[in-house]
C-alpha cells in the first residue's frame, strides 16, 4: 500500500504539471497576439515556450512510458498546438542542393557591432570578401560604421555594391542593382532606426526595408551591475539586478512592439513588394515578430533547414530575419558561421 501511495501522490503531481504546462503554452502561444502594454506576463511566456515546450515533450514520454494513455493527450495536445512556433526555430527539411545555379536575388543581413570598432579596416574588409564569396545582390547592415581609422568603409564596399543608401545612424543598405529611391526611418527616443530603398532588378522593382528595432537592454543592465562590483557597491546587487534586468527589459519589449507597429503602417503603404531584413531583438512568435511579418513570408519557414538562431553565445535565440512579399517564392535561407559580432549574418536567395 505504501509504494501504491506514493505512486499515486507522484502521477497526481504530474498531472497537475501537465495541466499547468498545457495552460502556459496556451498563454504563450497566445502572447504573440497581444501588445506588451499591459501584458507584460502573457508576452515573457513567449520567450519562455522552448523551456516550456521541453517540459510537455518530458511529460508526455512518462506518460507514455507509464501506459497512462488516458493523462497523455494533455502535454499532446499542448506540443501540437506547438508545431507552427516549432517551425519557427526549427526546420527538419534537408538542405537544398544546387541552388546557386538557379536564377535570383540574394539578400543578407547582419548586425556588424561596429565592426568592434577596430582600426585596421581588416573586419570591414574580411566581411566583404564573404559577401562577395556567397554572392549577394544586396546587404543591409545595422550598427555599421562607415570608418575604421583611416579606412572608408562605405568607398571600400561599394567596388562590389556600386549603390548605397544611408539611414539614421547606423543604418545602410548596400546593392548591386540601382536603387530608386530611398528614406529613413527615425524612431522617437531612441537610437534605433529603420530604412528602406526601392531597387531596380532587371526591371522588378522591389522595395527592400532594413530594421534594427530597440535593443533588449539586458547588456546594459549587466554593465551597470559590472560598474557597481567595481565600484565596492555589492549591498543588495543581486535584488537591484533582477529588477533592472525585469525593468529593462518589459520596458524594451513595449517600446519594439510601439516601432514594429510603425514599421507595419510604413510598409503597408509601400507601392512595390517588400523584403524585409534586420535586427529585430525579439524572439519568433512575440508580438514584435508577428506584428512585423504581417502577410509576408518568414523565410526560414518558407525555405530554411535545421535549427535557426541568429545571436551568439549563451542565448541561441533567432533575432535577425529576413521576410519577403507572398508574391516571391524563396530558394534557400541560412545563417553564416561568421564570429566578428554578436550576432550572424542571415542570408536568403528570394526568384526573381
Amino acid at each position: 500500500m505504501g509504494k501504491l501511495a506514493v505512486y499515486k501522490y507522484f502521477s497526481f503531481l504530474f498531472l497537475i504539471a501537465s495541466v499547468i504546462l498545457t495552460g502556459f503554452t496556451l498563454f504563450g502561444l497566445i502572447g504573440g497576439y497581444v501588445s506588451p502594454a499591459g501584458n507584460n506576463a502573457l508576452a515573457l511566456l513567449v520567450y519562455a515556450l522552448p523551456i516550456i515546450i521541453a517540459a510537455n515533450s518530458l511529460l508526455l514520454i512518462y506518460w507514455l512510458v507509464r501506459r497512462r494513455w488516458y493523462w497523455a493527450p494533455i502535454p499532446l495536445v499542448a506540443l501540437l498546438c506547438s508545431i507552427p512556433y516549432i517551425g519557427t526555430i526549427v526546420q527538419l527539411r534537408p538542405e537544398p542542393v544546387g541552388v546557386d545555379a538557379k536564377p535570383g536575388l540574394k539578400i543578407a543581413t547582419y548586425n556588424v557591432a561596429m565592426f568592434g570598432r577596430e582600426t585596421t579596416g581588416f573586419m570591414a574588409q574580411d566581411i566583404l570578401a564573404t559577401m562577395k564569396k556567397q554572392k549577394v545582390d544586396v546587404l543591409c547592415l545595422q550598427e555599421y560604421n562607415s570608418v575604421s581609422g583611416d579606412k572608408n568603409n562605405t568607398e571600400n564596399y561599394k567596388e562590389y555594391f556600386p549603390y548605397a543608401t544611408s539611414g539614421a545612424g547606423d543604418m545602410i543598405i548596400f546593392s548591386r542593382y540601382p536603387i530608386t529611391d530611398s528614406e529613413a526611418i527615425p524612431f522617437e527616443h531612441s537610437s534605433n532606426s529603420a530604412l528602406w530603398a526601392d531597387i531596380d532588378v532587371r526591371g522588378h522593382k522591389l522595395r527592400i526595408v532594413n530594421a534594427h528595432l530597440q535593443t533588449t537592454g539586458i547588456n546594459s543592465a549587466l554593465h551597470q551591475a559590472s560598474k557597481r562590483v567595481m565600484q565596492g557597491i555589492d549591498e543588495g546587487n543581486q535584488n537591484w539586478l533582477m529588477r533592472t534586468l525585469y525593468g529593462n527589459y518589459t520596458t524594451g519589449m513595449m517600446v519594439r512592439s510601439h516601432q514594429a507597429e510603425l514599421m507595419a503602417g510604413i510598409m503597408k503603404e509601400s507601392p512595390n513588394p517588400i523584403i524585409l531584413c534586420g535586427d529585430f531583438n525579439d524572439v519568433p512568435y512575440s508580438y514584435v515578430y508577428r506584428t512585423m511579418k504581417g502577410d509576408l513570408v518568414d523565410g526560414f519557414k518558407e525555405c530554411g533547414s535545421g535549427w535557426m538562431y541568429t545571436y551568439r553565445g549563451k542565448k541561441m535565440f533567432r533575432i535577425d530575419y529576413i521576410f519577403h512579399d507572398p508574391s516571391l517564392e524563396g530558394i534557400t535561407y541560412y545563417k553564416q558561421d561568421i564570429t566578428y559580432s554578436d550576432h550572424y549574418p542571415v542570408f536568403m536567395k528570394i526568384a526573381i
